[in-house]
C-alpha cells in the first residue's frame, strides 16, 4: 500500500493502512444509506403527530427487544463474515419491500409509521454490528489512535448522504430512495469481504477469528450484560445519554411544528442540519479527536458530551427560543458522532468476542430504545402534570452531572483492562496487535 500523507498525520503504521481504508469505506457507504432515509424519517414523525411519538419509540424497543435472542441464536451458529453478510442482506431484502410498498402507494399511513420505526432499528443495529467488527479487528491502543479515523469516513458518507437525496427526489420519487439504499449496503458487504479476507491472510490471527462462530446460546447478550458491572456501566452511560437526547428531541420536535407550518420547509431544515452536523464532526474527527484521546485519555472524550448538555439543558432552563434548539442539538450532535461515539467503542475493544457482538448488540439497541420509550412516556406524564420545557430542562442536569461521572468510571475501568490485555499478550508471547 503506498505511503499517503494523511494516513501518516493520522499516525497509521504501515500495517493497519490496508483495513483503516477498507473500514473507512465500508463506514462511509453505510451511513450514506441511513442518511438519505434520515430526513424522510424526521419529516415523517411530525406529520404522524408529536403525541404519538413515545408510541413509536415503544414500538422500536419492543422490536430490538424481540431481535436480540434473533441475534443471539444466529450469532451463536454463523461464522463472522457470514453472520455479518447475514444482517446486511436481511435490511436490504426488507428496503425493497418498503420500495415496492411504496411505489404501488399501499397504505401510506401505515407504511409511513412502520417505516419510522423500521429505520430507527435499522441505524442502530447496522452501526452496532459495524463497531463490533472494528473492535474485533483492532487493539484497544490501535482503537483509541484509528477509530476517530473511521468515524471520519462514516462522517463523509453521511454529509454525502442528504446531499444525494436532495438530488434524487428532484427526479425520481421517494420510494427510489430504497433502492440507492439498499446498493450502499451491497458495497458495504463488499467491504467486510474484503476485510475478512485481509484478517485472514494475518499469521498471528487469533484462532476462530473468522472460520468459527461464537456459539454460546440465544440469551448471551443480556446473560453477559447483568453479569458484568463494566457492561452494565456502560448501559448506564448510554440510558443517560439517549434519555436527554430523546427529551432534546421531543421538545425541538414541539418547538419546530409549532414555528415552521410547511413540510417543505421542516425537511429542509432537518436536511440542513444534518449537513451542518457532518460537516462539523468530520472536520473534528480528523483534526481532534485522536489527538484529544491520546492527550488527556479517554475520561477527556466520555465527559465532553454530558459537559455540552449540562451547559444546554441549563440554557434551556432559561429561554426556549428555536435557535437555542437548533444550536444545542447540533452542538450535541457533533459531540456525540465525533467524541463520545469513538470514545464508546474504544470500551468494546476489552471485552471477550462473544461480548464484543451479543452483549454490544443488545446494548446499543435495546437498551439504547429503552431509555427513548421510557422518556418519551416520561415526558408525556410529567407535562400532563402541568410541567413546562423549562421544568423538564432543570430535571435533566443534575442527570448530567451523573453522567460525567459514569463516563470517568469507565476510562478507568478501561484503562485498567487495557493494561490487563497487553501483559496477557506478552506473558503469551502474542504480537500486540488486534488481526
Amino acid at each position: 500500500m503506498p505511503s499517503l500523507p494523511i494516513l501518516s498525520w493520522i499516525k497509521a503504521d504501515a500495517a493497519e493502512r490496508t483495513p483503516l481504508l477498507w473500514s473507512v469505506l465500508y463506514f462511509l457507504c453505510l451511513l450514506c444509506g441511513y442518511y438519505m432515509l434520515r430526513p424522510v424519517r424526521d419529516e415523517m414523525a411530525i406529520e404522524g403527530g408529536v403525541q404519538h411519538l413515545p408510541w413509536m419509540m415503544t414500538g422500536t424497543f419492543l422490536t430490538l427487544l424481540a431481535a436480540t435472542p434473533i441475534f443471539g441464536f444466529v450469532s451463536s451458529r454463523l461464522p463472522r463474515v457470514r453472520l455479518l453478510l447475514s444482517v446486511y442482506a436481511f435490511f436490504a431484502v426488507q428496503l425493497l419491500v418498503f420500495f415496492l410498498a411504496m411505489a404501488a402507494g399501499w397504505h401510506p399511513e401505515w407504511v409511513a409509521r412502520i417505516f419510522f420505526v423500521w429505520l430507527s432499528v435499522f441505524n442502530l443495529f447496522v452501526v452496532s454490528v459495524f463497531w463490533s467488527f472494528m473492535a474485533d479487528l483492532f487493539t484497544p491502543e490501535q482503537g483509541a489512535r484509528l477509530f476517530p479515523v473511521i468515524a471520519a469516513g462514516g462522517s463523509l458518507g453521511a454529509m454525502a448522504g442528504p446531499i444525494l437525496t436532495a438530488g434524487i427526489t428532484y427526479v425520481l420519487p421517494i420510494s427510489a430512495l430504497m433502492l440507492v439504499s439498499a446498493g450502499w449496503l451491497v458495497a458495504c458487504a463488499i467491504c467486510i469481504l474484503r476485510l475478512d479476507r485481509w484478517s485472514n491472510r494475518q499469521a498471528h490471527r487469533p484462532i476462530g477469528t473468522s472460520a468459527h462462530s461464537l456459539g454460546g446460546g440465544m440469551w448471551a447478550g443480556i446473560r453477559l450484560v447483568v453479569a458484568s458491572p463494566y457492561l452494565l456501566g456502560i448501559c448506564a452511560y448510554l440510558l443517560l445519554l439517549t434519555m436527554s437526547a430523546t427529551v432534546l428531541y421531543l421538545e425541538q420536535a414541539a418547538v419546530i411544528g409549532r414555528d415552521i407550518a410547511d413540510a417543505a420547509s421542516r425537511t429542509r431544515l432537518f436536511a440542513g442540519m444534518d449537513l451542518a452536523v457532518n460537516i462539523m464532526t468530520f472536520l473534528t474527527q480528523l483534526w481532534i479527536t485522536n489527538r484529544l484521546v491520546l492527550r488527556f485519555g479517554l475520561a477527556a472524550a466520555l465527559l465532553f458530551l454530558p459537559l455540552v448538555s449540562l451547559f444546554g439543558f441549563a440554557a434551556l432552563g432559561v429561554s426556549q427560543v428555536l435557535g437555542l434548539f437548533l444550536a444545542f442539538t447540533v452542538a450535541r450532535r457533533v459531540g456525540e458522532y465525533a467524541i463520545s461515539k469513538p470514545a464508546r467503542e474504544v470500551l468494546f475493544t476489552v471485552v471477550s468476542r462473544e461480548e464484543k457482538y451479543k452483549a454490544k448488540n443488545f446494548i446499543d439497541t435495546a437498551v439504547s430504545r429503552a431509555g427513548d420509550a421510557f422518556t418519551g412516556w416520561a415526558v408525556s406524564g410529567i407535562k400532563a402534570l402541568g410541567a413546562t420545557t423549562s421544568h423538564l430542562a432543570w430535571l435533566v442536569v443534575p442527570l448530567m452531572l451523573l453522567w460525567g461521572w459514569i463516563g470517568w468510571l469507565l476510562a478507568r475501568q478501561q484503562r485498567d483492562r487495557s493494561l490487563d490485555v497487553r501483559r496477557a499478550k506478552a506473558a503469551s508471547g502474542e504480537p500486540a496487535t488486534g488481526f
